[in-house]
């Protein structure tokens, strides 16, 4: 396998996680106003709620390539943290067992954020990734007067290291920046402009931003016609990303705001991600028009 695939698998693996969190930016983002609109993130008007399942299958294609290459799923629970109403979110994304043999990757990510307001609290990260690994535990301290995020981050390049990082009113981890993006405002978004946020990984903390496209509706294998949303991020060109491309995903255009199809250019071939099920969603499917039968 090629060193390209290689990055392609973990590519699609992160990015699923990811989801809205696209393209790093320099630009510190400073004041809550700046983040994307969002309807309310009272717990009573949220697009999801304890219970909801979505699985992907992440594919890549390239040539006669075709193919499969690995799966993730997104379980989201309510519990209590420190005494406050939380949700808990797990991310889990692995290659399949063929392409073990070539570049095996594993990502446990979780994340615990407020129930009323989506603030989040503690994120844990556990990845394995060809050889590479890296766990990551941040505790989110919103003290007024300083707040900042408390990490504790072991990679297979670096140990063991303890440090605190910037924390702002828009900063996000992955799987809680998912959760917030889901929530946004359409009627409010005006289309391709460009909207900032923050997340960390690891020992840094990275701006990000989407921008919106309009309405569409696509064929999604397996689950059928949807009627969605679409969005785009400039990508930045490198080893892996061809250069000024951008890449696509496409949510459900209902109260539910499922993620059910991605797909962005790679140097070498194209990597595409597609919702494969769902289960425990807080709002009616509506958005679903024609169910494929399977």
């Amino acid at each position: 396998m090629t060193r390209f695939l290689k990055d392609s698998i973990l590519f699609l693996l992160c990015t699923y996680i990811s989801a809205f969190a696209l393209c790093a930016q320099e630009n510190p983002v400073s004041d809550r106003t700046s983040c994307v609109p969002v309807r309310t993130t009272s717990e009573e008007e949220l697009a999801f709620g304890p219970g909801e399942i979505m699985d992907f299958v992440l594919h890549y294609k390239w040539g006669s390539i075709n193919t499969d290459v690995g799966h993730a799923t997104v379980r989201l629970d309510s519990l209590t943290f420190n005494g406050q109403k939380a949700f808990c979110c797990s991310v889990n994304g692995r290659t399949t067992k063929f392409f073990d043999i070539f570049f095996k990757v594993r990502e446990d990510f979780r994340s615990w954020f407020t129930r009323d307001g989506l603030r989040p609290l503690k994120f844990t990260r556990d990845t394995y990734e060809g050889g590479y690994e890296a766990r990551n535990t941040y505790l989110y301290d919103w003290n007024p007067s300083d707040p900042h995020i408390d990490a504790d981050i072991y990679t297979s390049k670096m140990g063991d290291v303890s440090m605190t990082l910037p924390l702002t009113p828009c900063t996000y981890d992955l799987p809680a920046l998912f959760f917030f993006a889901r929530n946004m405002d359409i009627e409010n978004v005006e289309p391709d402009r460009k909207y900032p946020m923050t997340f960390a990984i690891d020992d840094e903390v990275f701006n990000v931003y989407f921008i919106l496209y309009g309405r569409e509706t696509i064929k999604v294998k397996g689950i059928g016609t949807v009627k969605t949303i679409k969005f785009a991020a400039k990508l930045l060109e490198g080893e892996v990303f061809k250069g000024e491309e951008d890449m696509m995903i496409w949510v459900t255009d209902d109260e539910n705001r499922l993620p059910v199809y991605f797909e962005a250019p790679l140097r070498v071939g194209v990597a595409a991600g597609r919702m494969s099920g769902y289960d425990g969603l807080k709002h009616p499917f509506t958005s679903l028009v024609n169910t494929k039968k399977r």
